[in-house]
């Protein structure tokens, strides 16, 4: 008894040591974000934010479970460095900004658990949000597995969500999900349950007043799994949820993480911003994605494209089409074509290289579509066993890289296990050797890879044009949802959302205006847009507005948030070389009066002004010159938009 006794005194006094840890704290260069890091009782590792003074992540928890070793509880802290400044500068191919500069503060904190086994905990904040993540030193001659992440982000009372959920595994057709293809929950409380048990996907946007908070992850290198939000959330305490059995390459290849140490997590990345500003402007997940390797990226090169099945499905998906399709490129001075699903069988390799030879002396490359195959999706679609293997992947992409072809598109990934984030590393990796660029649909989002693999020039990940070319639902929902995405999905990552249909869907009535579309060509960011047109609609819309497609640019020197609201209008402006693209969609059913300053333009320039005609399917063109600091006002109709061309 009296053993028990001195044995619950120690406990309790461990307890109390623990929940009186020193609060360490660490702060954005501008002083604004501050991270605080402590252990509570029982030894748990926790953080929290504020910003501007105010608490905006309440206390939240952190830590991993191995399988052999648990760092969640227990812990003590063995070390803590000094904080030390981390800048970064380096360039994008393709992107928000050419031109990309971090600059934050990094501190890490060592701890051991009860057996002395240490973990080391990396933090980071800059001005425009915090990040960490997680590493495990020394040499293991084991792999080791993780089998739960205790992240978590305790959002403050009153936030609200805007955030996709995530389908479960094996669900839509032909078992293609999850494939982050869904719409937007808006405005509603925290706390609010997913539909579906595998949660919310990233990146996540939530508000509480004027304050912005954003969640997403970064630096994925094929020894993690992806991650998501857990569906239910304890008053507003989201925690981090591994992927769903299912999401693997095979049954017995990893789901859950596992490697050899030392290894290093990805980073969990929270963006703070005052307004939308910061938030539209950072470059936070590249900035703290895995930087290129120094390699020759001469064959990435940034583009248009036509793309027949977007309005014409698999019937189109012939010699001649495609040699229709390559022609309509041509005239329109677009940099690509992709030929879709089927074409080994409906065209065949041989006359493939006919097209391509074709395409090549009209100044047009070609792209090719591919199945990602595997037991995960039911898919019959070919070529469907050219990627999953190395041996047969590198075979193909050495055959259609001698035959001319420029990249390929990948479909039907089956979710977010280790051994999938595996497979888009490999596919990446040996696009590479082969100087293909890659364009993945049917998949996971990009997770900063653009930075990772400049051959990644754009990603799927969003319930985009195809879908509201099958129901009119989804038809009725393309002003909202396209609203969202510019503050979500394509807030950091390439988008290939296919965009921009001027005239008309056949069988369904579109419910943008034609200016709308015409404005996604600078509101979306991908390093290749595939067109939602087709040549007998481009036909019919005015010449200076085929004139326009011609020649709007798809990489960005630089991107300035002008104006918006998530699911409501969005206003952004875009650099490419001496000219600004101004551009802006309204997402309601009333018309929206706005009105702005460009400061970053020269003192007085040449305009361009693109909108809505008198009908939603037409146009107006006009000229007027403006300066800097001078107010530009703008009505923009319902569901419609406008593009604001800017010569300096």
């Amino acid at each position: 008894m009296k053993h028990a006794s001195i044995l619950l005194i120690l406990l309790f006094s461990i307890g109390s040591l623990f929940s009186q840890e020193t609060v360490y704290k660490l702060s954005s260069p501008n002083g604004k974000i501050q991270l605080k890091v402590n252990l509570v009782a029982d030894g748990k590792p926790v953080y929290s934010i504020d910003f501007n003074g105010a608490q905006v992540i309440g206390q939240s928890s952190l830590g991993i479970r191995l399988s052999d070793a648990d760092f969640t509880i227990g812990l003590k802290i063995e070390s803590v460095s000094a904080i030390k400044s981390v800048k970064d500068d380096y360039q994008l191919i393709s992107g928000k900004r050419k031109h990309c500069t971090y600059h934050g503060n990094e501190q890490t904190i060592r701890f051991t658990n009860f057996r002395q086994e240490p973990i080391d905990m990396i933090f980071r904040v800059s001005d425009d949000g915090a990040a960490f993540r997680y590493f495990l030193p020394g040499k293991s001659l084991e792999t080791r597995k993780i089998i739960e992440e205790n992240t978590s982000f305790q959002l403050t009372p009153g936030s609200k969500i805007y955030m996709s959920p995530c389908p479960d595994v094996y669900m839509g057709w032909c078992n293609s999900q999850p494939s982050y293809e869904d719409y937007y929950f808006q405005g509603e409380d925290i706390g609010k349950p997913s539909p579906y048990s595998a949660g919310w996907v990233f990146p996540a946007l939530f508000k509480k007043d004027n304050t912005w908070i954003l969640l997403t992850e970064t630096g994925l290198d094929g020894t993690y799994c992806g991650a998501r939000l857990q569906q239910l959330s304890d008053n507003g305490n989201y925690k981090i949820r591994f992927p769903e059995e299912g999401e693997r390459t095979s049954p017995l290849a990893p789901l859950f993480p596992e490697s050899k140490t030392p290894w290093l997590t990805p980073w969990r990345i929270i963006v703070i911003s005052d307004g939308l500003k910061t938030l539209m402007e950072s470059t936070l997940e590249t900035d703290l994605a895995i930087p290129a390797k120094e390699a020759d990226y001469s064959f990435v090169k940034p583009g248009r494209a036509s793309w027949s099945w977007i309005m014409k499905k698999d019937d189109s998906v012939i010699y001649e089409v495609q040699k229709s399709y390559i022609d309509w490129a041509a005239k329109m001075k677009w940099e690509y074509c992709l030929i879709d699903a089927d074409w080994d069988v409906k065209i065949g390799y041989e006359k493939v290289k006919e097209l391509v030879d074709y395409a090549t002396g009209k100044g047009v490359g070609l792209l090719l579509w591919y199945n990602s195959a595997g037991s995960w999706n039911t898919v019959a679609y070919s070529p469907k066993d050219k990627l999953l293997f190395g041996r047969n992947r590198e075979a193909e992409f050495k055959r259609i890289s001698e035959m001319g072809i420029k990249g390929i598109k990948a479909d039907f990934f089956g979710g977010d296990g280790q051994s999938m984030m595996k497979y888009y590393n490999d596919i990446l990796q040996d696009a590479m050797k082969y100087k293909l660029m890659v364009n993945f649909h049917g998949a996971t989002y990009p997770k900063g890879w653009q930075r990772t693999y400049p051959n990644l020039v754009t990603m799927e990940a969003v319930k985009g044009f195809e879908y509201i070319t099958f129901t009119q639902e989804a038809a009725d929902q393309e002003p909202n949802h396209t609203c969202m995405l510019p503050f979500t999905r394509n807030v950091f990552s390439p988008m290939d959302f296919t965009p921009v249909n001027l005239t008309e869907i056949p069988g369904l009535k579109r419910k943008t205006s034609s200016a709308f579309e015409l404005a996604l060509t600078v509101v979306f960011q991908s390093g290749i847009q595939h067109w939602a047109e087709s040549p007998e609609g481009m036909a019919l819309v005015p010449e200076y507005i085929r004139e326009y497609m011609s020649s709007v640019p798809t990489h960005w020197d630089d991107t300035r948030f002008i104006d918006g609201f998530p699911g409501k209008y969005v206003v952004l402006a875009r650099k490419s070389g001496n000219n600004w693209y101004i551009a802006g969609i309204n997402g309601e059913n009333s018309e929206k009066e706005i009105s702005f300053t460009l400061p970053f333009i020269a003192a007085n320039v040449n305009a361009t002004f693109y909108t809505d005609g008198d009908t939603n399917r037409s146009f107006s063109k006009s000229e007027l010159k403006t300066k800097k600091g001078e107010k530009i006002n703008l009505k923009i109709k319902p569901a419609g938009g406008f593009v604001l061309m800017v010569s300096e």
